[in-house]
């Protein structure tokens, strides 16, 4: 039994254990997360969207072998055996061809899959929620997908997730009223449409680990929908009977520590995070400006952020209203379109010279302290950016860390 499955079945047998979800590219998050693994052999699950990596090389440039050697060589060069990590495919189907036609859009979507599971990935995330090229999507037709990407994947016997109930990758873009949670009936549905559809194909069902359900959990760019465990009690309270699989929740992200073990309570031993991770690591690089003023430094990170970003507003337009508070979310919104603009060449430059300017000084413990929330000790210069990265970045680890350990 592998790591993944050992935990989905201890939480299926009534201990309160998960498996955080990082849902990162970002190289220096990256190391910081598996920087908190040094001092155990906990199992780490990495995860890339279809839209970040796939086989025509996604947002980051990377296909997923190359996502692959990407991960693995950050967690030798942080002590880490990459024997450990356990990969992930997130929202893997037609997502990034809906705009074609269905036939042609699967056809891209199956190569991907393909192209995880041949890449060692062995957690897959089928999503054919979306319609493809303005046709009208059923139930029938998404579980039927869903089990032809499966069927690409099968000779490399990976895990699945299935659900079509998924929350929009990244955050909400416009403010919601209310989240629906999913009902019973609505996964025993999915269950059985997904069970025909396998069995239809002469897959195994048993392969199948988590289904994506929407507990009222969600964020948006300038607000957060907090778990109430009152309100999805009836769902919780039917996992068990699900005979298999249990609840992934996505879009955890800024919850609290009581509500994600609340999510682990209830049967959702997979918590995904993503954006939250990059907005720490933006806190960490921010929090080193403001230690350079105070240290008498020029640093220029904030002001060449601001002026990519509004040369190209792609990554961020639609996430931030074009009103007063702009100039603010556009930097500090929860959805951390920031993320997006770290790899251009000059904010890269503006903050390798930050880093460099830090090493070369030798704050007081207390300057350090009082921007980064009450980081009071010595520390050395030469690795003071990764220290304060650290302390930023691995508050949201141990947040949910904690929140899966029993």
């Amino acid at each position: 039994m592998t790591g993944i499955d050992r935990i989905i079945a201890e939480n299926r047998g009534g201990r309160h254990v998960g498996l955080p979800s990082w849902c990162t590219a970002h190289p220096e998050t990256l190391a910081a997360i598996l920087r908190c693994y040094r001092d155990d052999s906990a199992p780490i699950l990495i995860e890339a969207t279809c839209n970040q990596v796939n086989q025509h090389g996604g947002y980051t440039g990377m296909t997923p072998a190359t996502f692959r050697d990407f991960v693995h060589a950050i967690a030798r060069a942080q002590g880490i055996d990459p024997a450990r990590i356990i990969l992930g495919g997130d929202h893997l189907g037609p997502n990034p061809w809906k705009h074609l036609p269905a036939p042609e859009a699967m056809a891209n979507a199956r190569e991907m899959v393909a192209a995880y599971s041949g890449a060692g990935f062995t957690k897959i995330h089928l999503d054919a929620s979306m319609a493809c090229g303005g046709e009208t999507l059923t139930e029938e037709t998404m579980a039927a997908r869903a089990a032809d990407l499966a069927a690409v994947a099968e000779p490399h016997r990976p895990h699945y997730v299935i659900g079509t109930e998924v929350p929009v990758p990244g955050g909400e873009v416009a403010p919601l009223d209310a989240l629906g949670i999913t009902t019973p009936e609505a996964v025993t549905r999915t269950l059985a449409l997904h069970r025909m559809a396998f069995a239809d194909r002469g897959l195994p069902f048993d392969r199948i680990l988590a289904i994506v359900v929407q507990p009222g959990v969600d964020f948006g760019n300038d607000r957060i929908y907090p778990f109430a465990p009152a309100a999805a009690a009836t769902l919780c309270a039917a996992a068990p009977a699900l005979n298999g699989p249990l609840y992934e929740a996505h879009s955890t992200d800024y919850q609290s520590a009581q509500s994600l073990a609340a999510l682990v309570r209830g049967h959702f031993p997979i918590l995904k995070v993503g954006p939250e991770l990059t907005f720490a690591f933006r806190q960490a690089v921010f929090a080193m400006e403001a230690l350079g003023r105070m240290l008498g430094l020029p640093s220029n990170v904030e002001t060449t952020l601001r002026q990519t970003m509004h040369n190209d507003p792609s990554d961020w337009r639609a996430y931030v209203a074009a009103d007063d508070r702009e100039a603010a979310m556009m930097l500090y919104g929860l959805s951390d379109r920031v993320r997006y603009y770290w790899p251009r060449p000059h904010v890269q430059s503006a903050v390798t010279a930050l880093y460099d300017r830090l090493r070369a000084a030798t704050p007081e413990p207390g300057l350090v302290a009082q921007v980064t929330g009450g980081m009071v000790r010595s520390s050395d210069p030469a690795t003071l950016p990764e220290t304060i990265i650290d302390t930023m970045v691995g508050a949201v680890v141990r947040r949910y860390r904690q929140a899966c350990e029993d």
